[in-house]
């Protein structure tokens, strides 16, 4: 599981104050707490920045490869930003992100070829987010992947994206994405590899809730075939999910519980009660959000008291 450390992002009021003054040291520190915390990779998040961008791009790329030598995801609208960074890293970029909207795949995809860079590919066209599994597929087989075949980029380097939408309002979308991610892998021989941007699940909801609903739901999706997250790396419960499915760590009852859930998810089965200790408050707390996830529960703030 790749983890695509996402905090140095300018919806942070602190990093977006940190690109304003060019505190190098700022940026410079976040990336080294993610690396250090288990990131392979590092997002840098710039906006659309479309006046500055090359500038501002070229700025952070460097600030970063200062300190740290982990690849680099440029993450931004601006094709000149993403271009300028190219031009400037050090091991091989990602891009995030290209669409099938005809233009901006014209614009970004070839970026990819050029500069031998793995890329994001979002399953959505001009007409937005497509509400279904089948839609987002049907987006990749007859789109994104013809193109990239095209430019000659390795399907290892061609990360399709299903687009995760918040529960908070949005939930049914989460079994799509989560079928979308299963059958992306049964696209190509080889396949190409998938990636979500993980906290898009918890937008919305609570602080409290946000890494539990994360969490469960990575667990669901690295069963599914999922090989890459955008996600928080300082997110210590995170990781030791991720931890604990991959070690298949049993030892505990939560543990033997994540793995239940792992292993009935990669064979298109739910989790049951009988699955759960319900005496035990943290498995109840992966039981509720896991319904929530499947869709058979109508979200709520207040869901875990329920």
């Amino acid at each position: 599981m790749l983890i695509i450390g996402e905090n140095i992002h300018i919806i942070s009021p602190k990093v977006k104050a940190a690109f304003e003054t060019r505190d190098s040291k700022f940026i410079q520190e976040l990336a080294l707490r993610q690396v250090e915390h288990g990131a392979d990779m590092l997002d840098l998040n710039i906006g659309p920045q479309r006046k500055r961008g090359v500038e501002v791009m070229e700025w952070i790329v460097d600030a970063v490869q200062e300190v740290t030598d982990v690849p680099l995801s440029l993450d931004t609208t601006n094709a000149a930003a993403i271009e300028a960074g190219l031009k400037r890293v050090k091991r091989q970029a990602m891009i995030n992100s290209t669409s099938a909207d005809p233009e901006r795949l014209e614009t970004i995809m070839p970026l990819a070829a050029k500069y031998n860079a793995k890329i994001v590919a979002l399953t959505m066209g001009k007409s937005g987010i497509p509400t279904t599994a089948e839609a987002r597929i049907e987006l990749a087989m007859e789109v994104l992947i013809p193109k990239a075949m095209e430019l000659g980029i390795p399907m290892s380097d061609l990360y399709l994206d299903p687009l995760v939408l918040t529960v908070n309002g949005t939930q049914e979308h989460a079994p799509h994405t989560l079928n979308a991610v299963r059958f992306f892998k049964q696209l190509t021989d080889p396949p190409p590899m998938t990636v979500v941007g993980l906290s898009n699940i918890s937008n919305s909801v609570p602080a409290e809730n946000r890494s539990l609903i994360n969490r469960t739901f990575l667990v669901m999706l690295m069963a599914a075939g999922l090989d890459a997250a955008i996600a928080d790396p300082l997110d210590k419960k995170l990781n030791e999910y991720i931890r604990i499915v991959q070690q298949r760590d049993t030892s505990t009852g939560l543990g033997n519980l994540l793995v239940t859930l792992y292993d009935k998810t990669a064979a298109m089965e739910e989790l049951e009660p009988s699955d759960v200790d319900m005496g035990d408050p943290e498995q109840v707390a992966v039981w509720k959000t896991t319904q929530i996830l499947y869709n058979k529960v109508i979200y709520a703030h207040s869901y875990l008291r329920m």
